[in-house]
């Protein structure tokens, strides 16, 4: 083999003494070269500019004897004479072929399957691996050898994806949008090079593992310049940090780099001001969704993002001769709205707005849905979602790997989401769920008498504020008592609301809103605290008997100092 002083050779041989020439030459290959040529069993590197001050590549081999002069050629020359002086002392020296012996120690037993590729990853314990990438697949999957065992295994990089090469039916490939780009950025930074895998997780007998070089690391690497995308089923198991690689894609979404050209962001067509804004919590509708009061004045209802409240499974779980009443009768949906109306009613709170889902039609399953404002509410630095998926009182919805519209801390919730299983707590708890047996005696005059002594007889009592009908009439829950009762305040009427009757809609009086709004924004969903008066009534009011009790109202102690 003659190789002229000005070519960077990479040998392919993975044969006894010629691959060790690969491991002690192999990094010569320098990244910035532009062309390559195949010819016969070597790759041919040719840099841009003929270098003739480097290290003759032929003769080093020649000299550790771990090649010799091709046989048949006769020239005379510098070159030839100088490669026979240095295969001449390779056998004096008895270096490589020359040794002595078969050679049989130089030959590498390589292991090309893994019986259980599980264990094998888990008795690395995720600590770096010395290996040499063989082959790339694609640009996110490659061939490796690992040492100092010699175990060749096909590693997946961990958390990402990038375009592959599809198999047609008659056996040729074809390539996704920038998958032959992809492979070549990868290939040309690590193939036959020296670096370390970290193997994280094993899925489907497939190893899953990050790639270290001196250089930098692949995978972000991939992400930053568009070539890859970001996968959930994979990404929790990557060592190095999931944000990292979401920061990285997200530089290249932002840039619009190669598969993300025709990329449109969730929140492009709206206003930094409504992207991001401070609000005050107003009223606590169910696990996943809010209303706030903007600085403007305005209520908006916010959903928090990728969370889904609980719901019943099956449709023998509920009783169909009674009304469903989904804040008591489907398990842990009371827990949940509790756990947010504690932390966040009366607030301020960050809404940072992730997406916006447009409105659906209703179908035989679903119901139709109007469009939805989803955002990550933060409170005190803390990201109520992910609080709520922690306790397992709220799962995380899957998306399609190619659905933008989620959580932009989506990674956090899928991460609460596996501590909550792991420890069993909330919907995954293995104990029975909570069951709530609320009366409802706010229309039933009965009930509402034969309750009336026991609430005189208790004195002050503690309730949550659940509804208000008008500034006046309120609807009471009292946890103790675990009934929901209707309240009139002592000594006040506030003007009526509009009404629905049978035949017409009755128009409300002057000033009934606002006086509704007022009530609202200083008791809904609050802890107060009632004391009825002594000489209690049931009033009737166009045939509908309630319990007024007449009481004075607190808010935690604190309603005096509230101006009314």
């Amino acid at each position: 083999v003659k190789v002229s002083p000005n070519v960077h050779v990479a040998l392919l041989s993975k044969k006894s003494l010629l691959y060790n020439s690969l491991s002690s030459k192999q990094m010569l290959c320098s990244d910035k070269t532009q062309n390559f040529a195949l010819i016969d069993s070597l790759i041919l590197f040719l840099p841009p500019l003929p270098d003739t001050t480097g290290e003759n590549i032929a003769e080093s081999l020649v000299a550790e004897g771990l090649a010799s002069r091709r046989e048949g050629i006769r020239a005379n020359n510098p070159e030839q004479n100088r490669l026979a002086e240095l295969e001449d002392q390779a056998k004096v020296a008895k270096k490589g072929t020359w040794s002595e012996g078969t050679g049989s120690h130089t030959v590498r037993d390589l292991k090309y399957t893994i019986e259980n590729p599980r264990h094998f990853v888990d008795s690395m314990h995720q600590k770096p691996v010395n290996a040499i990438i063989e082959h790339v697949r694609d640009g996110s999957v490659v061939r490796a050898l690992l040492l100092p065992d010699y175990y060749l295994v096909t590693v997946m990089l961990s958390g990402i994806k990038c375009p592959t090469f599809k198999r047609e039916a008659d056996g040729t490939e074809t390539p996704e949008p920038f998958a032959a780009e992809a492979k070549f950025f990868t290939e040309s930074r690590l193939l036959q090079r020296d670096v370390q895998i970290v193997l994280e997780s094993c899925h489907n007998q497939n190893i899953l593992g990050t790639i270290l070089h001196p250089n930098g690391n692949i995978t972000e690497l991939l992400l930053k310049e568009g070539f890859a995308r970001c996968v959930d089923w994979s990404i929790a198991v990557y060592t190095r940090g999931a944000e990292k690689l979401r920061a990285a894609e997200r530089y290249a979404k932002e840039r619009k780099l190669r598969i993300w050209r025709d990329y449109v962001a969730p929140t492009a067509n709206l206003d930094q001001k409504d992207k991001q804004f401070i609000a005050k919590v107003m009223q606590v509708l169910n696990a996943d969704a809010i209303v706030v009061k903007l600085n403007s004045g305005d209520y908006k209802t916010i959903h928090l993002s990728s969370i889904r409240p609980p719901r019943l499974e099956g449709e023998g779980t509920q009783d169909k001769n009674r009304k469903l009443r989904p804040l008591y009768d489907i398990p842990y949906m009371f827990e949940a709205r509790e756990f947010l109306r504690k932390k966040l009613i009366g607030k301020k709170v960050n809404v940072t707005v992730d997406y916006i889902r447009p409105a659906s039609t209703a179908t035989e399953t679903v119901p139709a849905f109007s469009e939805r404002t989803c955002a990550t509410v933060a409170i005190g630095g803390i990201n109520i979602a992910e609080a709520l998926v922690s306790k397992g009182l709220a799962t995380v919805i899957r998306y399609r790997q190619d659905d933008d519209q989620r959580s932009s801390h989506y990674d956090e919730l899928l991460a609460a989401e596996a501590r909550a299983i792991k420890n069993g707590k909330g919907l995954h708890s293995k104990k029975e769920v909570p069951i709530h047996r609320v009366a409802d005696i706010s229309g039933d005059t009965q009930k509402a008498k034969q309750f009336l002594p026991f609430l005189q007889r208790a004195g002050r009592s503690e309730a949550v504020v659940e509804y208000v009908f008008s500034g006046s009439r309120l609807k009471l829950y009292m946890p103790k008592e675990t009934c929901l009762i209707t309240f009139l305040l002592a000594g006040i009427e506030c003007p009526r609301g509009a009404r629905n009757l049978p035949g017409l809609v009755q128009e409300g009086e002057p000033f009934s809103e606002e006086a509704t709004v007022f009530t609202k924004e200083l008791v809904l969903q609050r802890e107060v605290g009632h004391r009825p008066h002594a000489s209690p009534s049931c009033w009737v009011r166009e045939g509908k008997t309630e319990l007024t009790a007449l009481p004075s109202l607190g808010l935690d102690g604190s309603l005096e100092e509230v101006p009314w």
